[in-house]
């Protein structure tokens, strides 16, 4: 789990610096990790879809962005 951490944090970083195509790269495989080790009901996971969420947002993709943000509330 700690590659997941791992690859969260640099997809932060990603979406930080405006870079918001590998942001969502990074946190994709975040959760594909997560939701294999953990299941999807783990709040690492919900975690996961937020950030995705947040990607789909900047990107002004506000569809894809309402439905990663409703997962992540799901599983909260």
């Amino acid at each position: 789990m700690d590659v997941a951490a791992s690859l969260n944090n640099i997809g932060l970083v990603f979406q930080n610096l405006g870079k918001n195509k590998e942001a969502l790269e990074k946190h994709e495989e975040a959760l594909r990790i997560r939701v294999k080790n953990l299941g999807h009901d783990h709040i690492d996971v919900a975690r996961s879809y937020g950030n995705i969420g947040l990607v789909y947002s900047n990107l002004g993709e506000n569809a894809k962005a309402l439905e990663y943000h409703n997962r992540d509330l799901e599983i909260k």
